[in-house]
């Protein structure tokens, strides 16, 4: 690069100073937060902790459920840190109920729906995970009429994507989990 006078210099030199500048935090210390399975959480900290010679920021999560548990979250990350958001409104999740789709079909084809299932946990999107735990709770009574049980593995998807929305649900709204549960699978 050639530079022709000094204003160029400037220039350049501020814009590098710009570019080392840090990428500002997206949570604050007691932002209420949804983190996955761990489900409602309070940001207690952002601390530095030394790992192999390198020092590394993290938001230290205290999950509401369990309140000797801490997550703790790399803020460069962007990868955990994307599963990490603001909790939902009240008013966002009350639209969620009341849009839920009444009939959901039940995949037969166990590879399918597993992996089905599975992508629905990992992407932890409210709207989706409703739907499953409706489709499970609705195929688990019919089970249950037959005199059977879920599936194993049907079982833990419930499990994981209650944790996910029922204490969010819960927390917002100001109602008991089974109160939640009772809405999501009895939604007329």
């Amino acid at each position: 690069m050639r530079i022709k006078n000094r204003r160029e210099v400037c220039f350049i030199e501020i814009t590098l100073t710009n570019l080392r500048m840090e990428v500002p935090k997206m949570f604050e210390v007691s932002d209420i937060v949804a983190y996955g399975v761990n489900g409602v959480c309070t940001v207690t900290e952002i601390t530095t902790k030394r790992i192999d010679k390198v020092n590394v920021e993290y938001y230290v999560l205290s999950p509401n459920a369990t309140k000797t548990a801490k997550v703790f979250v790399p803020v460069q990350n962007e990868k955990l840190v994307g599963k990490m958001r603001a909790v939902l409104t009240k008013d966002e999740i009350i639209d969620l109920l009341d849009n839920m789709p009444k009939e959901e079909e039940w995949i037969s084809n166990k590879n399918i729906r597993f992996e089905t299932f599975k992508n629905i946990i990992s992407e932890g999107k409210s709207s989706e995970l409703l739907r499953l735990i409706r489709t499970l709770k609705l195929h688990e009574k019919q089970q249950l009429k037959r005199g059977k049980r879920l599936h194993m593995a049907d079982e833990r998807f419930l499990k994981e994507a209650e944790k996910m929305v029922l204490g969010e649900f819960a927390y917002v709204l100001n109602e008991s989990t089974d109160d939640i549960l009772n809405r999501i699978v009895n939604c007329a």
